[in-house]
């Protein structure tokens, strides 16, 4: 006898049986995740909140004032299956499919002409652990390979004072860009650059936030499909990952102010990031993904560096 397959669209006639059943449909399909969410549940209840128009945050447990219990009309539930069908068919993150992912509490459009917004640089501009790096003197903040401008938007939110500027070599990348700044009003603090690295970005700049390309060769090429589904410019740093930030850290001292710093994103890359920079000093910062994601490094050290490359 055969064993019945699993079905992949989701059945249910209330939001939390629509949310168990296509959790169920996620792990059935074998989809992966990591674009906003890290597991089926949460990704399913996503797919079937935000297809239904309620909020992001909704209850779903056991609790009296829960949704879990609310009845879904046959004509929503056939659109919620729909969204799941296009979520398993295309192996498209569901960011691209509902134009929208959050970072730190604060919504962004985004769809393939940039990233999925996912930085971990996001929380030390939310939750002040990037201020200290700060002093009076900081007034100009890039924040270079911005993608759909997130990080420059909570930048420019942490920090009242300070004029950012988000810059990337993708003109398709900048367009999402500019609907993010306009969305959060913030025009009169962002400005948008193109640039293939710092060769339109003179400065002087106080602080450099990157999340560069920094996947190495073979980790790009084990990459899931939602994660192809992304462009690849954003993605891929060369053989060892490291072929912008080796860019960014030689042209970046004739860039920066005098106290200047700059805070990397290098993901899982810290091994590779070791062996291309052995005798760079940087500081490792705390991050919800532990002390291996974001490092800071100073002008004086990239400087120091120069000169004993030069020797």
């Amino acid at each position: 006898m055969s064993v019945q397959q699993q079905p992949l669209i989701p059945a249910g006639n209330t939001v939390g049986t629509l949310v168990e059943s296509g959790a169920q449909c996620l792990v059935a399909a074998g989809v992966s995740f990591g674009h906003g969410t890290t597991n089926a549940h949460d990704e399913a209840a996503w797919l079937v909140l935000w297809r239904l128009g309620l909020p992001l945050d909704s209850d779903l447990s056991d609790a009296p004032d829960s949704i879990k219990n609310q009845p879904v009309a046959p004509a929503d539930q056939a659109r919620v299956a729909i969204l799941f069908e296009e979520r398993i068919r295309t192996r498209k993150p569901a960011a691209y499919l509902t134009q929208e992912a959050w970072l730190q509490g604060v919504p962004f459009y985004v769809d393939e002409r940039a990233i999925v917004p996912r930085s971990f640089i996001a929380e030390l501009l939310v939750d002040g652990g990037a201020d200290e790096y700060l002093s009076d003197h900081t007034h100009r903040v890039l924040d270079l390979c911005t993608g759909n401008g997130s990080l420059a938007v909570l930048a420019a939110m942490a920090w009242p004072e300070v004029q950012v500027t988000g810059a990337d070599i993708s003109a398709d990348a900048l367009a999402v860009a500019r609907i993010n700044v306009d969305r959060h009003n913030l025009q009169d603090r962002i400005q948008l650059q193109l640039s293939d690295g710092l060769t339109a970005l003179p400065g002087p700049w106080d602080l450099i936030l990157c999340n560069p390309p920094y996947v190495n060769a073979a980790s790009m090429a084990a990459l899931p499909a939602e994660y192809r589904a992304e462009p690849e410019l954003a993605l891929a740093g060369g053989n060892d990952g490291m072929d912008f930030v080796r860019q960014l850290f030689a042209a970046a001292p004739a860039c920066m102010s005098e106290d200047a710093v700059i805070i990397l994103e290098i993901g899982n890359e810290r091994a590779y990031f070791e062996a291309a920079f052995p005798q760079l000093p940087v500081f490792w910062l705390d991050t919800s993904a532990g002390e291996d994601q974001v490092l800071l490094v100073t002008r004086q050290a990239l400087t120091a560096q120069s000169r004993l490359t030069a020797q």
